[in-house]
């Protein structure tokens, strides 16, 4: 699979590092370890200090862009660390999911996971042209406006408001057998740190019997 990343977007700095894993056995439970190691690892740590760290910086740089706020919805890798700084636990959803949460709440690059089965064709990530459908995760339906940086499929499907908001209608289930995955990139932010976080997302998922369709690609 190939993502494409409209002149648009790349011209904001976008990049996606990603690559896709068949064959998966996904279960709850099998990544406790590796969460609450993070959990241990991180607790405590003064989360001012989070902002100043050079990924979190190019996220934040990068919604002040694109016109989010964000003190008030935080790039992906630095919430899953803020609520481990603030003594709370990781969220425990699934195996897949719990394996992207794990590489982004330890490297802070955000990670999306999305069900192969449910993507129409090859993704494109493009400027909204204001008017398309989003069912977010957790959120109610909504109608965006123009020039938000979305990625969806061929069929017009928004799975994702990138870098931050992933589509309840490609959603990672316990059902799920294929999925792609997806490192999100921004001006700031060297290539080879995306791609290694999603590396390190196919490394976690191999052990849930999963497949590596092809090697990171960078687009």
């Amino acid at each position: 699979m190939r993502i494409e990343v409209s002149e648009a977007c790349s011209g904001l700095g976008i990049f996606v590092a990603h690559t896709e894993v068949v064959d998966l056995k996904n279960g709850v439970n099998r990544f406790e370890e590796e969460l609450k190691e993070l959990e241990m690892r991180y607790k405590g740590e003064d989360v001012e200090k989070l902002k100043d760290l050079p990924i979190v910086r190019a996220y934040r740089d990068f919604y002040w862009k694109i016109g989010i706020d964000p003190t008030k919805v935080r790039p992906s890798g630095e919430a899953l660390r803020r609520r481990i700084t603030r003594g709370n636990p990781l969220p425990r959803i699934n195996d897949v999911v719990d394996a992207g949460n794990v590489v982004s709440a330890d490297t802070l690059i955000s990670i999306g996971l999305y069900d192969l089965s449910k993507v129409v064709g090859e993704p494109r990530i493009v400027m909204s042209k204001g008017g398309e459908a989003f069912r977010g995760i957790g959120n109610k339906d909504e109608v965006l406006r123009p020039n938000v940086p979305i990625m969806m499929d061929e069929s017009g499907q928004v799975m994702h408001i990138y870098p931050h908001r992933d589509s309840v209608v490609t959603s990672v289930t316990l059902s799920t057998e294929e999925v792609l995955i997806v490192g999100a990139g921004v001006r700031g932010i060297g290539e080879e740190l995306v791609k290694d976080a999603v590396e390190r997302t196919t490394k976690l998922l191999k052990s849930l019997g999963g497949k590596v369709v092809h090697e990171v690609r960078v687009n």
